[in-house]
């Protein structure tokens, strides 16, 4: 038997393996094209760093559903809160949004949940430590100047 002919497939998979192509490998499968997402369905925001999570519903003065409300979030976590997480989203049809993956412990809680719509403005408080899953409401109303 001739080891040059033994030796040679394994020269060329040698080869093909320095530089990330595998012969062998299937061709790659297309992405799939995401799903668009319908007004009904309640988007989720993850976080990713711990267990916990909050499903709010921003409604307006009349108690309706405000859709498209932007809510944002600031979340100072770790060891004297030197960790950070900042998540924005906007809510569906039903005027709800649902954050998870949030950190059980939170530098000086509560968290404040800031919800606006135009020139409408409303905030929610959740405290993680004390109900790691929690449901909270947000009615928009003007801002009023006191001065």
């Amino acid at each position: 038997m001739n080891l040059a002919l033994f030796h040679r497939p394994l020269l060329a998979l040698l080869v093909f393996s320095q530089f990330g192509v595998n012969p062998y490998q299937q061709p790659a499968q297309p992405p799939q094209p995401a799903q668009p997402q319908q007004a009904d369905d309640v988007p989720v925001i993850d976080g990713k760093v711990g267990p916990c999570s909050v499903e709010l519903t921003i409604t307006d003065a009349d108690n309706k559903p405000v859709f498209g409300a932007t809510v944002k979030v600031h979340i100072a976590y770790g060891f004297a809160g030197v960790r950070k997480l900042d998540l924005e989203a906007g809510t569906n049809a039903q005027g709800k949004i649902l954050f998870k993956g949030l950190p059980l412990r939170v530098h000086s809680p509560p968290v404040e949940f800031h919800a606006s719509k135009n020139d409408l403005t409303g905030t929610a408080t959740y405290n993680p430590g004390t109900e790691c899953q929690a449901k909270r409401s947000i009615m928009l109303g003007k801002v009023v100047a006191l001065f």
